[in-house]
């Protein structure tokens, strides 16, 4: 069997944090979530995969290249939605294939449900159905799907993740979606069966990456390299990369995942649920939890660091506090929010003393005065 991985599209709403990068670049306990969808499908034989790029595709095919097995790569030359990705890989199949997005987590249990039902849909149930596709069902059939409706009697989502045939490409025509044309092949006759699927997520916003970074990090063996001090304390799933050292009386409490190359000072504390990359630097003092730390960030001495997303190469002043708070925002008339700390994009530096509250700051953005700042700051602002 085939599967075919969408993996070109930009993730806008996961702005700042895809400025250089896909959303199936964005790590997820230190690996691309894309990573997770080849493992998933590795794990129950299939390893005919096509992913789709576009959207600073370099950046996936570079990645692509590590793995053991072939990957083919096609190309989406224009970024016009999953129907047109998966017309542009029509020519690479050959029968029955799994249709996947390469930016949604998802287990290998699953697949393996959706791979034993030809002609299927993967579904879940979530809290904002409003998001995604609204599948309704009948005697485990599906009847129909209602793309990011306003209100929502439902709560049963579509994970983008379909067992087709060949069929499904005589229904995609110029401007259609791919809901469309497997609802118009119901009105045909076809039936699709609906498959729950047992472990999914998908990144809506940014702060949603803190949710998923956590479960995710729940699986896997304790892993300890690089030098780790005596006199520190390690409790629960930690894993240390190579080359990392851990300074004296530092307390950690997985689940912890800390990359390669990485400098972590004396006296620091890292609590639960924290993901960090490679080439990191924490200075003396600093206390993290629940956040994701990407890679080359630098943390000066005495901050600290809750329910943040923190882009690459930051560098973030001694004396820096991430408090968490409510964000909200109106998006086409609906007023949107979420809880957390701050989102960082690229580059970000901020000076001693910096208290960021329930914000999102621009990639490059530069703060040069100590202050309490919270709201939304765009890319390239010089704060003084």
């Amino acid at each position: 069997m085939q599967a075919v991985i969408l993996a070109g599209g930009e993730g806008s709403r996961l702005r700042p944090l895809t400025l250089s990068r896909p959303k199936a670049m964005i790590p997820l306990a230190n690996r691309p979530i894309i990573d997770y969808v080849i493992q998933a499908l590795i794990e129950n034989g299939i390893r005919d995969i096509i992913v789709v790029v576009g959207y600073r595709k370099e950046h996936v095919i570079r990645h692509l290249n590590r793995f053991d097995i072939p990957i083919r790569i096609v190309v989406q030359r224009k970024q016009l939605g999953p129907a047109h990705a998966l017309r542009c890989a029509e020519a690479a199949l050959s029968g029955d294939f799994i249709l996947l997005p390469g930016d949604n987590y998802i287990d290998a249990a699953s697949i393996g449900k959706i791979k034993k039902e030809p002609s299927s849909l993967l579904i879940k149930e979530h809290p904002y159905p409003s998001n995604f596709g609204v599948v309704s069902i009948r005697e485990g059939f599906v009847t129909g799907i209602v793309e990011k409706p306003v209100y929502s009697p439902r709560v049963t989502v579509s994970t983008g993740i379909y067992h087709l045939k060949q069929d499904i490409f005589s229904y995609l025509l110029e401007g259609d979606e791919i809901p469309d044309a497997i609802v118009s092949m119901i009105a045909d006759g076809y039936k699709f069966r609906a498959v729950p699927a047992d472990q999914w997520h998908d990144a809506v916003y940014p702060w949603d990456l803190l949710g998923i970074n956590s479960r995710v990090m729940k699986s896997g063996p304790p892993l300890k390299s690089g030098t780790i001090d005596g006199m520190s304390t390690i409790r629960g799933t930690v894993r240390v990369g190579e080359g990392t050292e851990i300074g004296p009386n530092s307390t950690i409490l997985g689940p912890v995942i800390i990359g390669e190359s990485c400098d972590i000072g004396p006296n620091t504390c890292i609590m639960p649920n924290t993901s960090i990359g490679s080439r990191v630097h924490i200075e003396p003092f600093t206390f993290l939890e629940n956040s994701i730390l990407m890679d080359d960030v630098r943390i000066g001495s005495h901050s600290r660091c809750v329910d943040a997303v923190v882009g690459e190469g930051a560098r973030l002043a001694n004396q820096t506090t991430i408090r968490t708070g409510n964000y909200r925002f109106e998006v086409d008339g609906k007023l949107l929010g979420g809880k957390f700390g701050a989102i960082l994009g690229e580059r970000v530096t901020s000076a001693p003393f910096t208290v960021l509250h329930h914000c999102i700051v621009g990639n490059y953005v530069s703060i040069e005065e100590g202050r309490t700042l919270s709201g939304t700051i765009q890319d390239h602002v010089v704060v003084k």
